[in-house]
């Protein structure tokens, strides 16, 4: 495999000219509109004007945009770095004034109101993959594994300017309940590990995307500028879900695991209804968030110091992301995490091999906007993924060993530490909470005979034995011991 290349803007701006030449020798290139016409086919979105449709908006804006009965919504970081939203409905015309942006990006998912958050959510339409590090030879090994089947045939190859961007359209759009997103999402989780590969990529650690990534829209600017535009191409028809999943090996259990997700996430929501009216009336009558808690800030903290000493280039963006995630969870300030956002902007920068490849106040804004309470209860696995970090389990909520074996957790209703705690942690706990004089407890076998002994000085042991019931050995052995001082 060749290594990663690492070129000047020209030699970058060469490769894309490049590719587009390859890749128009097999596959017929796509005009925007045609592009997203067979994402969204007519009908999918809101008739302009027309709100008594009550369909679903998409939105394009620096991230999403929304399918199936539904709108587009294009989002352009402006040079305040504040993100301007387009409404993209039926009629696509919305798309002719995006085609002239630097960086506008859209999801092909359609949304209800104006927020791209996963909780107003209603359709997918395809599945959408970045590839990075593809020079030739990747270009040429993607096209291949997926003539001969190795990898499953995308609907659409696009030249993203310095990579691939891979779309997967959907026979049918997927209705985004919170079971099917959880299903969707593991399917592109395995999907990106079978498409990044050491023949299609020169970056070894595959760069996992959430379920709503937003990609530059096709005919905007690429990194490499606006005479460098996103470029489509048509190479295979719509896909079916349990087609895609054949891709995914049956020997390492991934295959299993998300059937297993599928089978619970058939479940309709009239049946749901019926089988569990509590949740029903709660979550979906009326509207309610799923409980959390706030957790200590340590855990931003934390997680800072790590994105700051950790993080290598094609991850940044998500480390700020989950930062943002983390100040929610905490109940940090927006005003701080801001503060500490930026100061990752100039080492950041300064990790850049190429200068097409900047870390800019754009990214800063567009990880900014994780900070919502919709995304506080983001599984840790995702986060680990995300950000390339391994995240260790820490199940004692970030308190010191010995202070988490007293907490109320481990405690019996006796206030004792509970008898499911291995003996040695639970002789740690104890006499931490003598220590500290919240226990007094059963007098020790040593301290009975102590005792014995200095009420009875000139007794014998079979004495001490018959009067306290212990052991003779045990007597034996604590005879002569004085009792040692508290904390000793």
């Amino acid at each position: 495999m060749s290594s990663e290349f690492r070129g000047t803007v020209a030699e970058y701006q060469a490769l894309y000219i490049e590719k587009n030449a390859h890749l128009e020798q097999f596959l017929e290139q796509v005009e925007p509109f045609d592009f997203y016409r067979e994402i969204f086919p007519e009908g999918s979105f809101e008739r302009k004007g027309h709100y008594e449709d009550s369909r679903p908006n998409g939105i394009a804006v620096s991230l999403p945009g929304k399918g199936g009965s539904v709108n587009g919504i294009a989002l352009e970081i402006e040079g305040d770095g504040k993100a301007k939203r387009y409404i993209i409905t039926d009629d696509l015309k919305k798309l002719d004034e995006l085609i002239d942006t630097d960086f506008t990006i859209m999801a092909p998912i359609s949304y209800f109101g104006k927020s791209r958050s996963g909780k107003f959510a209603r359709f997918l339409y395809a599945l959408a993959f970045d590839l990075d590090g593809v020079g030739m030879p990747q270009l040429r090994d993607v096209l291949h594994q997926m003539d001969k089947g190795i990898l499953p045939k995308a609907s659409f190859v696009v030249n993203s300017g310095t990579g691939l961007h891979l779309y997967y359209v959907l026979s049918e759009p997927v209705p985004m309940y919170p079971q099917n997103q959880h299903y969707l999402k593991e399917l592109k989780y395995s999907l990106t590990r079978q498409i990044w590969n050491r023949y299609t990529s020169s970056i070894k650690q595959p760069q996992m995307q959430g379920l709503m990534q937003g990609f530059r829209v096709v005919g905007s600017g690429t990194k490499l500028g606006k005479g460098y535009p996103v470029v489509a191409f048509q190479f295979g028809g719509r896909v079916e879900l349990d087609d895609l999943l054949e891709y995914i090996p049956a020997s390492n259990g991934e295959r299993q695991k998300l059937q297993g997700i599928l089978k619970k996430s058939s479940m309709p929501l009239a049946v749901a209804k019926e089988k569990y009216p509590d949740w029903y009336e709660r979550r979906i009558v009326k509207g309610e968030r799923r409980g959390r808690w706030t957790v200590k800030r340590d855990l931003y903290d934390w997680w800072l110091r790590r994105i700051r000493d950790e993080i290598r280039v094609g991850h940044r963006y998500h480390g700020v992301m989950t930062l943002a995630i983390y100040a929610k969870k905490c109940g940090i300030e927006e005003t701080e995490l801001r503060q500490d956002a930026y100061s990752l902007l100039l080492p950041y920068d300064e990790m850049s091999i190429e200068e097409v490849n900047r870390f800019t106040r754009e990214d800063v804004e567009a990880a900014l906007s994780m900070f919502n309470e919709d995304y506080v209860t983001f599984p840790r696995d995702d986060i680990a993924r995300l950000s390339g970090m391994p995240m260790p389990v820490n199940k004692r909520n970030w308190r010191k060993r010995i202070e988490h074996l007293c907490s109320d957790y481990w405690r019996g209703e006796s206030g004792r530490p509970a008898v499911n705690v291995c003996k040695q942690n639970r002789e740690l706990a104890l006499q931490f909470m003598r220590d500290k004089g919240e226990i007094h407890g059963r007098p020790t076998a040593q301290k009975k005979v102590y005792q014995w002994r200095q009420q009875h000085p000139k007794g014998r042991k079979a004495d001490c034995h018959r009067d306290t019931g212990l052991d003779p050995k045990t007597i034996r052995k604590w005879w002569d011991c004085p009792l040692p001082e508290r904390g000793a």
